[in-house]
């Protein structure tokens, strides 16, 4: 009688339907995309990419300076490009900006090719690690708390929608890396 480690599930050789995606990882700004997707890159043995240095890559200014100079509009539309681009690649681990799941071909283009996963924080912990770096420019405004508070209740419906959703709290990075790991194993395409 086989056993358990027979299973072509448990083997080292067993392919799981996420194997052959990209993990993009989504979620408000603070709740560890980029730390946690290096991490995750790094366990799964892929390369990371971080839509938002992918961006000033492509455009040769931050993102602050994209938001003065041309306006949250022609950010979005460069970012939902650079993201294009990024989804045809080999099955790597994508950070992608807080923004980008809101728009909805973005977010179709990342179901279709990736394995969405939020990154769901709290409010505290998001307000506790926004307040480490000034280079958000949503933030740049003496309300931000309200802001973030805002973004936070607008954007949880649509957060929501991805694959899987992993609490991202604070302590030791490993363990979100752990959870989405875990999560990912389970994971079937629709």
């Amino acid at each position: 009688m086989p056993s358990d480690t027979d299973s072509p599930a448990r083997s080292s050789g067993a392919t799981l339907p996420y194997m052959s995606r990209t993990i993009a990882l989504v979620g408000l700004m603070g709740a560890g995309k980029s730390t946690v997707g290096r991490r995750l890159a790094e366990k799964l043995g892929r390369n990371f990419y971080d839509s938002d240095t992918e961006i000033e890559k492509a455009a040769g200014l931050s993102i602050s300076d994209i938001f003065a100079m041309h306006g949250e509009e022609d950010f979005r539309r460069g970012e939902h490009q650079v993201l294009k681009r990024l989804l045809t690649l080999p099955p790597h681990v994508l950070a992608t900006g807080g923004g980008a799941y809101l728009n909805d071909e973005t977010r179709a283009l990342m179901r279709e090719n990736a394995v969405t996963v939020w990154l769901n924080a709290d409010l505290e912990t998001l307000w506790r690690r926004v307040q480490k770096r000034d280079t958000r420019p949503l933030l740049k405004r003496p309300d931000a708390k309200a802001v973030l508070t805002n973004l936070l209740a607008e954007r949880e419906p649509i957060y929501s929608q991805a694959d899987l959703v992993v609490r991202s709290k604070d302590g030791p990075h490993t363990n979100t890396v752990n959870a989405i790991y875990k999560a990912l194993q389970t994971w079937k395409p629709d």
